[in-house]
């Protein structure tokens, strides 16, 4: 199994995005989630240093400026999805990656904060 390690810019840029009110409350992410070739039409456009930011982990022992270097997109290149980050929750908490999972986590209770996203009584 792979092993992966937080990455702390991309952590940067969600908590950007959530600052500015860069995200979407609501969506599927299975529809919202970049497919390759939006990934790749990115990487036309856009450093791998960018592509990073949009990744809450690297894979271990993955070649830099390769797809396979970044794990667990949160957004759509344009603002991060709430079910992005449940997405990546559960995909790390499955495969017991801990500190990603906390990672994302965190940006969820962040960007439930930031929208009013509150607990009732």
């Amino acid at each position: 199994m792979a092993k992966y390690s937080v990455n702390p810019a991309a952590v940067r840029r969600a908590r950007e995005l959530i600052k500015a009110r860069q995200y979407v409350l609501d969506s599927d992410w299975g529809t919202a989630q970049p497919r390759a070739d939006a990934e790749n039409t990115f990487l036309e456009r856009h450093t791998w240093q960018e592509y990073a930011e949009w990744h809450l982990a690297r894979t271990d022992g993955a070649g830099d400026e390769t797809k396979a270097r970044y794990a667990f997109v949160y957004g759509d290149f344009r603002r991060i999805h709430r079910t992005g980050l449940i997405a990546c929750v559960y995909r790390a908490a499955e495969w017991r990656h801990k500190d990603v999972e906390l990672a994302a986590h965190h940006l969820l209770q962040e960007l439930d904060t930031a929208a009013g996203i509150t607990p009732t009584a």
